[in-house]
């Protein structure tokens, strides 16, 4: 028997209606916040996210679902989201106008890694995308936007914080770090291999091991140049006064190489080890970084898996229409009956005949609202039978009535 891919899974009810839901609820949110939807190929150039993700990151590194297609070309299936919104943007053109553009985005991405609890090889992200927006209360309004979601979905979380610097302040802190790191042999050899690559990548190591050795690592928070820490201090005292909770954690990073000045992550204690529900961060760099004019850009996303068992769904209403036939005489009639009404309701059908307590079962697993059913006493009659399934009232109707109400 063939079955699905190891780590990639089948969206049914009621995972799917939850998926629906929490799609349509945090886009109407992005809208109101003057979002708009765009919608990126699955397959990109592979350089698109080495460029952009970078070599050091373990995305690139051990990941991505990379391969030669028939033409010749290097593609690989999409791992992350912010890189091919990246591209279209410079694509159209949008850096050289100079234009402010937001988006949001969702769909599924793809890693090869190991899965685990709320972690696929083939997984679903929301997120946004804000271009040309420099300004530390941009960072503020895409932190609160991703606090809207959340709290509308009823999701415990806390909020970390940390700014990343600039190229003012960036480099020698670099350069400390490589100092200290030097002189480190017993940490593990991804951390090795960042250390040559992107050193600042090994804080957000998860061996216990090298966490022990980096107790005593210079922080890039200790050494921001006076913008960044003015920066800084002006989203703390934003959030504060929006009453949003957060904390400083000096090394939180994220795990992509295109982050600058703010970075955030959303954690939840509901989900395990992997406690990330959602995170972002401004990166003033990457529309350069691939051939597009300097322009700043900063965004989120979420793990769509990871948040679906915190999501409680709200009760759902009895609603639509079921109709079966009594009578292998009925079909035709339950048939163009149903077509008639799905202009305007929603309608479905049994086409095989049944008993009447059969029908009314199956409608009440359909949640449906009303029942109807035909047999040869309503052809003969030339009425349906229907009957209300919350208030439980029931009667017979002409056909003719009953399609001109």
């Amino acid at each position: 028997m063939i079955q699905a891919l190891r780590g990639m899974k089948d969206l049914l009810s009621p995972q799917s209606e939850k998926y629906i839901y929490f799609i349509e609820n945090c886009s109407k949110i992005a809208k109101k916040y003057g979002y708009e939807y765009i919608e990126t190929p699955i397959l990109e150039e592979t350089a698109l996210f080495k460029r952009s993700v970078g070599e050091s990151s373990d995305i690139v590194g051990k990941e991505m679902y990379q391969f030669t297609d028939k033409g010749g070309n290097d593609v690989c299936m999409r791992p992350e989201g912010t890189a091919g919104v990246v591209r279209a943007f410079i694509q159209q053109k949008y850096d050289r106008a100079g234009v402010q553009k937001k988006f949001f985005y969702y769909g599924p991405m793809f890693r090869y890694e190991r899965p685990q609890k709320g972690r696929l090889r083939e997984f679903h992200q929301f997120g946004v995308e804000s271009f040309n927006q420099a300004d530390i209360r941009e960072d503020a309004t895409i932190i609160l936007m991703l606090r809207d979601m959340l709290d509308f979905f009823g999701i415990g979380y806390k909020l970390e914080l940390n700014s990343l610097g600039c190229s003012d302040c960036m480099p020698a802190y670099r350069e400390k770090l490589v100092n200290f790191l030097q002189n480190e042999d017993n940490i593990c050899e991804d951390c090795k291999r960042r250390r040559e690559t992107n050193p600042i990548r090994v804080l957000d190591c998860k061996n216990k091991s090298c966490q022990d050795i980096y107790k005593k690592a210079p922080l890039l928070i200790d050494n921001l140049c006076s913008t960044c820490r003015d920066e800084m201090s002006t989203l703390k005292k934003i959030l504060d006064s929006f009453d949003v909770a957060y904390t400083i954690n000096p090394k939180l990073v994220r795990g992509l190489d295109y982050y600058n000045k703010t970075a955030f992550e959303f954690v939840s204690d509901g989900i395990g080890a992997q406690n990330a529900i959602a995170g972002g961060g401004r990166y003033d760099k990457l529309v350069e970084y691939l051939d597009g004019k300097p322009t700043s850009g900063i965004g989120f996303a979420m793990g769509i898996e990871r948040l679906m068992d915190l999501i409680v769904m709200p009760k759902k209403h009895r609603e639509g229409y079921y109709i079966g036939a009594l009578c292998d005489e009925a079909q035709e009639r339950c048939f163009k009956l149903s077509i008639k009404m799905r202009k305007t309701e929603k309608v479905s059908i049994n086409y095989d005949k049944k008993s009447l307590k059969a029908h009314l079962k199956n409608a009440d697993k359909q949640n449906a609202r009303y029942c109807i059913c035909i047999g040869e006493d309503e052809l003969s009659k030339d009425s349906v039978w229907i009957k209300d399934l919350e208030n439980k009232k029931e009667k017979s109707i002409s056909y003719s009535e009953f399609l001109g109400k």
